[in-house]
């Protein structure tokens, strides 16, 4: 089977293809803007040559089985700075996709979507009942994710014969992370690694950070089900809140935190402080997660830290 991967370096592309690799079931053609890049993580995980790599815009010069978008913006101060980059981003690739797909009706499209499809702003978790609100007149900047990913899969399902499969991530974190792109968990790190104290606010928050082991299952459970169009949440064993993962990084690596009464904090795309789903509907495919969140941290960290 060939897997054309867009997006190669990309943090989610990272944890597919090093599973890939080790699964050996498949032949994988990698796509991203910078070739070099993507050599030098196949070299890092020991899969030089196991891929091939090409460009972006050599993408339609190929066949493919199966072809997973990991294509987005991947850091919140990139999407802070520039917004607007998301709806170009996400529309190109995507129309280019779709188009083999109607030119290739028996393939397979696994696109990455995201939980901010519910919404910027997430008091409570997301279910199969939820519904997605904009406040349509008075449009902010943490709107703009929110509708690309709600036109992206409004888009497909409206092609409703080709085969697309959209993953709702909510969190995810991995070894391969970019420690420089500003999340909550690569800012905990980073205060580690320079004996820093984290600064955090006193608000609560619950996020649901998927297993690299538990998403590459998922993605595997799509390709063997190959046909439909539909979309999943992707959800792990138990979702985990934020003085959890403090009190974890403070008894295991001595991490110095200290919360602040008038500290604010402000995302990218909204406020989530309830940032997981309670829908399992990706259970009809025979997905069935092993590790918890703070089981997913504690085996990633140690491998970033240790």
């Amino acid at each position: 089977m060939k897997i054309a991967i867009l997006g190669a370096t990309s943090h989610i592309a990272k944890g597919l293809i090093f599973h890939f690799t080790r699964h050996g079931q498949s032949e994988l053609v990698l796509f991203a803007r910078s070739h070099d890049k993507v050599a030098d993580f196949l070299q890092s995980i020991d899969a030089r040559n196991i891929a091939e790599v090409h460009a972006l815009d050599e993408f339609n010069e190929g066949t493919y089985d199966v072809i997973i978008n990991c294509i987005g913006i991947g850091q919140p101060v990139k999407l802070k700075a520039q917004p607007a980059l998301i709806f170009g981003l996400t529309e190109l690739y995507d129309n280019l996709i779709i188009d083999y797909l109607l030119h290739h009706p028996d393939k397979l499209y696994i696109n990455f979507s995201s939980g901010a499809a519910y919404g910027s702003d997430r008091s409570q978790p997301a279910s199969d009942s939820t519904s997605s609100l904009l406040d349509i007149n008075h449009l902010t900047p943490e709107n703009y994710y929110t509708i690309a990913k709600i036109n992206s899969e409004a888009k497909h399902r409206s092609h409703a014969l080709l085969n697309i499969c959209d993953l709702r991530v909510f969190a995810y974190f991995s070894r391969f992370i970019d420690l420089d792109s500003q999340y909550f968990l690569t800012d905990i790190i980073s205060c580690i690694k320079a004996n820093k104290v984290f600064v955090t606010s006193p608000q609560n928050m619950i996020r649901d950070y998927v297993h690299p082991d538990d998403l590459f299952s998922l993605v595997l459970k799509c390709i063997e089900r190959s046909t439909g169009n539909d979309v999943y949440d992707v959800f792990s064993l138990n979702p985990v809140d934020k003085f959890e993962i403090l009190s974890f990084f403070r008894n295991n690596f001595g991490l110095k935190y200290s919360v602040e009464e008038n500290m604010s904090i402000a995302s990218a795309t909204g406020n989530k402080d309830s940032y997981f789903s309670l829908s399992r509907k990706a259970h009809t495919i025979g997905y069935y997660p092993r590790f918890t969140s703070i089981e997913s941290i504690k085996e990633e960290a140690a491998a970033v830290l240790v």
